[in-house]
């Protein structure tokens, strides 16, 4: 029997697990294209390319779909950031590194700022946690870093919400709505503001 999770019933083969990866795949394009209360379930599997009845094999509902969607897209931008400042000598240059690459995800899943919104009203609990699972990441990264002095003390929980909050808006202006600047460009501009802040130098 497949184990069955708040997510849907998650596969215990590898074909399971692609097809229900595809199904994911296309509920971000649907979901993302028409919103929440405008997608179907057929339209989901047409774009998936598998039968409606084997939706049903792992999800028992657009909104259990939807809910995985939130999850599933929170994991895959949490895995693109991390692979990209693996190799970050240091924390600020992660700070830029780590924007950079959200950008750049966010212009290639033009969907996930809608998905995102809706899921504050239909999946709350995957909402929250898309958040405060990014927010304890970073927490715990600001805390690593302080403690080989890379960077000061401070709140860390507050700065991880701060700094996250920067980029959510960052991405939602400079990949939903425009794309003409340069990722690197914006993440270097705020890389610097989170090292130097903007209060006026000495002399």
């Amino acid at each position: 029997m497949n184990q069955v999770s708040s997510s849907g019933k998650l596969p215990k083969t590898a074909r399971g697990k692609r097809t229900r990866e595809k199904l994911l795949q296309a509920a971000e394009i649907e979901f993302g294209e028409k919103g929440f209360h405008e997608a179907a379930i057929s339209g989901i599997t047409y774009r998936a390319g598998v039968a409606l009845g084997s939706f049903y094999t792992y999800f028992g509902s657009k909104e259990e779909i939807f809910k995985a969607l939130v999850s599933f897209m929170s994991q895959r931008t949490r895995r693109w950031i991390a692979e990209r400042v693996a190799d970050a000598p240091d924390r600020l240059t992660a700070e830029r590194k780590g924007l950079e690459a959200y950008i750049e995800f966010a212009r290639q899943h033009k969907g996930i700022y809608r998905i995102i919104q809706e899921a504050e009203f239909v999946a709350n609990d995957a909402y929250r946690e898309h958040y405060t699972g990014f927010a304890r990441a970073y927490e715990y990264n600001l805390r690593k870093a302080a403690e080989v002095g890379g960077i000061r003390e401070g709140d860390y929980e507050t700065w991880s919400w701060a700094i996250m909050g920067m980029a959510v808006i960052l991405g939602m202006r400079y990949a939903e709505w425009d794309e003409t600047v340069s990722a690197s460009r914006v993440a270097e501009t705020v890389a610097d503001l989170i090292a130097n802040g903007i209060k006026a130098g000495q002399g």
